[in-house]
């Protein structure tokens, strides 16, 4: 979910390249802000990849707006997309917009408003919401339509659905002296989940048919062991069609657990490279759209998150496993146990690169800045997407990501191409054959 914050601007400095702009900091981001704005001053941020509501840019006079001349009136902000990207500004970062409280003065009495409170509808009125393309998918070829159901199927253990890890940069206050945590890599590719759990499935009878084996007791339900996988949010009780035109590349990876996962386990993992017909799993990137010179240097033409992998490729990294018992009560693995299991299986773990107690802010920020930038250390002809910092000794699954500058700049690049990417955009999930 998406929100804004109200939250104070620090550490304000001298853009280096235009007498009229300032840069700043908010939640540990580079911000450009106006000459008018202050140090400590109270405002809004809104997180790159949001939406803003029609009315709010109207108000504060955000949309490109051009006159009979073409010359622009208004600000710098599509009116349809209204789009909040990361960007580097006559070679600066900006990470967000940071805009004064009063451009809320509208929709709420600002003096209600408190540095900490997440907002994204004021009083009925839309503020923000999380960007979403509207355009074409990655890829449609060979996606079918979900027939009518003639069996239901229920899962016990429960097959919990892929958990979502929040922005670190706003759960700071989470974490407690002496936590151990881990720095693992972040990957993009597309979520994948495998558990060996009880199969229930029974025949949808009509009506009539139903009441007599109710009333003669018949039991129309059959239970049996069974390995199941599933997207983020799907199970999948077939690999044809859906958003990739195909699901084999999945279907490799679910065979792979089959006699070897525990009764009661779920292992949750990245699926990276390529599709088995050649597509990239995760959209490709013009890197000549970032304008950075020394990035296309580094990383040639077009970035493709292929993570080493051979053309029509894939490959699978671990990051959580749990068990589940007959009372469908989840137990989390703790690091060092996915990654014996993981050894156990013959299956890789996303890399970890630091281990330790945490003790301060600072502390974990300056390793934040040591692990989250930089080139990929598995596919290498790439840039990482950033890392996350998992807290272990708690009994939920805690863990909260940090994504680098330039991968955000490219998720921006890419959504403007109307790319739909599937792990965000949850309403293409009906497209799966469920």
């Amino acid at each position: 979910m998406y929100n804004a914050y109200i939250t104070r601007i620090k550490d304000i400095r001298k853009h280096s390249n235009a007498d009229r702009l300032q840069c700043a900091e908010v939640f540990g981001n580079s911000v450009i802000i106006g000459l008018t704005t202050e140090e400590d001053e109270l405002g809004i941020y809104f997180p790159a990849d949001g939406k803003l509501g029609i009315e709010y840019c109207t108000k504060n006079n955000l949309l490109i707006n051009k006159d009979e001349n073409g010359v622009n009136t208004g600000g710098y902000l599509d009116p349809d997309r209204r789009h909040i990207t990361t960007l580097k500004l006559r070679g600066e970062k900006s990470d967000g917009l940071f805009m004064p409280l009063n451009s809320l003065e509208s929709f709420i009495d600002i003096k209600k408003l408190k540095e900490g409170d997440m907002i994204s509808i004021l009083n009925g009125t839309l503020i923000c919401e999380k960007y979403i393309p509207k355009g074409k998918r990655q890829r449609t070829e060979g996606v079918q339509k979900t027939k009518r159901k003639k069996v239901q199927t229920d899962f016990f253990p429960i097959f919990d659905e892929h958990a979502d890890t929040s922005q670190l940069a706003y759960n700071i206050h989470e974490f407690k002296y002496n936590d151990l945590c881990h720095i693992t890599l972040k990957m993009h590719g597309t979520s994948g989940r495998t558990t060996h759990t009880i199969k229930e499935t029974k025949k949808v009878l009509p009506l009539w048919l139903y009441k007599i084996t109710q009333f003669l007791k018949i039991n129309n339900t059959k239970k049996s062991w069974e390995y199941v996988s599933g997207t983020r949010k799907v199970i999948l009780n077939t690999f044809d069609g859906g958003y990739y035109g195909s699901n084999a590349f999945r279907k490799q990876w679910h065979d792979i657990f089959v006699d070897k996962l525990y009764k009661g386990e779920t292992i949750y993992y990245e699926i990276v490279g390529y599709t088995d017909n050649g597509g990239t799993i995760m959209p490709e990137c013009a890197n000549s759209k970032t304008k950075d010179k020394d990035f296309i240097k580094e990383y040639g033409e077009t970035t493709k998150f292929t993570y080493g992998c051979e053309y029509s490729k894939s490959d699978i990294y671990a990051y959580r496993m749990t068990m589940t018992n007959e009372d469908g009560i989840v137990t989390e693995y703790p690091w060092h146990t996915v990654k014996v299991r993981c050894e156990q299986m013959g299956i890789k773990t996303v890399p970890e690169l630091d281990k330790f107690l945490y003790t301060t802010q600072e502390d974990l920020l300056e390793r934040l800045e040591k692990f989250t930038e930089g080139v990929d250390p598995i596919g290498k002809t790439h840039t990482r997407e950033g890392v996350v910092v998992r807290i272990e000794n708690r009994m939920k699954f805690a863990a909260y990501k940090n994504k680098s500058f330039i991968f955000k700049l490219l998720e921006g690049l890419i959504k403007a191409d109307n790319i739909l990417d599937i792990e965000e955009e949850q309403s293409i999930v009906d497209d799966y054959n469920e």
